[in-house]
Parts: C-alpha cells; structure tokens; sequence
C-alpha cells in the first residue's frame, strides 16, 4: 500500500503524522525568501523534518486510512504495518525508499536511518496559489559627469516662449491616478486570494474532523452474560476500550474495567453493528486527552478519543 497520499493529505493540516512502527514526519513553518544572486523569490511554506524516535501509534494516520479505504482501524493499522516493514526491508538492503513529494529515506556509513525532503510541495495551506517564480535582473545606467570644459565649447541659446503646462500637469495627475488605481487592484487581488485560502482550509480542516474513528476488537470465544450497573456519563469526549461483535462481550468488558475503577459504559453500536466500549466519557477535552494518555501507558496502547454527541 503506497501511503505518500494519505500522508500528504495529513501533512496540510497537522503538525506531526506520524508512522507507527517508522517515525515521524514534522512540519515547521518558513517565512517568504529571496534569492539575491538567483533572483529567484519563494512564497512562505512549510519545510519538512523526520524524526525516528517518535514511533508510537497516535491513530491519526490509521483513522486516516480507514476512512478512505472504508475499512475498520484494525485492518488499516495491519497494513500500515506491512508498509513499514517492507520500508525497513528495503533499506536494510541498502536500497532507497521514495515518498512521492515527500522525501527519500536511506541508511548512512554507520546504519542510521536518513532522510532527504523533496522540495516539491509546499504543504502550508495559507499559501496556496503562489508559486516560485524568477525575476528578470534590473539594470540601471549611472550618468557620467560633463566637465566644464565641454559646457563651454557649444554655447546653447534658449528662446523664451510661453509652456504648455496644464498639460504636463494634467498627464502628471492621470498617471498618478492610474498608479493608486492599479495599487488597489493588486491589494484586492491579495485579500481574494487570502479569503479563498482560509475557506478551503477551514473546509478541509472540517472534513478531517468528521472522519471516522472506530477501532475493530473480535472476540471467538464469547464469555459470560454478566448484568453491569452503568452510571449515567455525559461528554462528548470518549476514550474507547474496544468494539465487539457479541454483545455480551461487551457488557462483560464493561464489568472488567468496573472491576479495574473506571467508569465504563457501552455507548451503543458504531457503522459496522460493533458494540463499543469506553473507559469514561469528559465534557472536556484536556480532561480526555489526559486520560488516554495515562490509559495507554499503563492499560491499553491501542485506546483511542472518539468525538461523538451521543444521544439520550
């Protein structure tokens, strides 16, 4: 599976995508820049920097993926992780791996994964439109000094008559009209570009909000029907423990992590008839994503935040 598109999508919209199992890719934002000796003038945009020690699966590609494919997280994680394992493969044979738009990976002398980031993409939203572009070199003329001796030699002779200069003033007027005029065209042009850049950001930014975040657990081996008190949650911010296909595997989950001090509760069934489990429910969103954090170091690495209104 060739990964570079979903991850060029991501890539527009969030700081860090990371590959679970690989590393991570980081976007760091450069300013407009001018190349003096090349004439060459390069819009602002957003470099890219890869860092292998971020590994861990944070769900965002998986989720990413899954959405796209239409298929559950589970499979979308396990082809992630064929990918990565034919990457490695691949480069410890000595061979170089290419991410269309992104970049290349290779191993250095000394085994250490390395990385080349292609300079064809601009991946800051806010600049979309403008391209590099090369300017033509200036040329300026430095008018020499006339000496005095050569002043002398032909004397000019001036007859006075009467200028027309309501004329010049008039064309002076007209010109410094159509100069304003075109200034603020140029500015307008600008702010449409600018208004045309934040709508189909906050598009885009609005579309990756209502992807899908199920993960798939399957149990064979149904346990045990076991009745569970559930205390009534509200929030919209859910930190889930897995989805079954049997009910009762469900509820019994729910009485497990009542067992362990958390407040679990089925929050009914997702796209696929999977009966989903959360940990807890919070009205706040630094309040979940704390939580998961400390649920994935200690409990489940696989938890994830679903953001769902769930209806009573």
């Amino acid at each position: 599976m060739q990964l570079s598109t979903y991850i060029q999508d991501l890539l527009y919209r969030y700081e860090c995508v990371i590959i679970p199992g690989f590393g991570a890719f980081l976007t760091h934002y450069a300013s407009a820049q001018i190349d003096i000796e090349t004439h060459t003038f390069y819009p602002p945009g957003k470099s890219i920097s890869f860092n292998r020690q971020l590994q861990t699966n944070d769900g965002l590609l998986a989720n990413y993926v899954a959405s796209a494919q239409g298929i559950s997280y589970e499979v979308a994680l396990q082809k992630i992780r064929n990918f990565t394992g034919k990457l490695s493969l691949n480069l410890s044979e000595g061979k170089t791996v290419s991410l269309d738009n992104i970049g290349d990976f290779s191993f250095n002398k000394e085994r250490v994964v390395q990385f080349f980031p292609s300079g064809n993409k601009n991946f800051d939203a806010g600049s979309f439109g403008l391209t590099t572009f090369i300017s033509s070199e200036v040329s300026r003329v430095i008018e020499t000094n006339i000496s005095a001796a050569e002043t002398t030699e032909t004397p000019l002779l001036f007859t006075p008559r009467k200028r027309n200069t309501p004329y010049i003033k008039y064309a002076a007027v007209g010109l410094i009209a159509v100069a304003v005029a075109g200034l603020g065209g140029m500015k307008l042009y600008e702010s449409g570009v600018q208004d045309h850049n934040f709508v189909q950001k906050q598009k885009a930014e609005t579309l990756v909000q209502k992807q899908i975040q199920e993960a798939t657990f399957i149990i064979s081996n149904p346990l045990p029907t076991v009745e569970v008190a559930v205390p009534k949650q509200t929030g919209k911010y859910h930190i889930v423990a897995g989805a079954f296909r049997v009910e009762e595997n469900a509820t019994t989950k729910v009485a497990q992590l009542h067992e362990k001090g958390f407040t679990a509760k089925l929050i009914g069934e997702n796209k696929y008839g999977l009966h989903q489990v959360v940990y807890a429910s919070y009205e706040n969103r630094l309040e979940a994503l704390t939580s998961l954090r400390n649920i994935k170091r200690t409990e489940n690495k696989d938890a994830w935040l679903l953001v769902k209104e769930l209806e009573n």
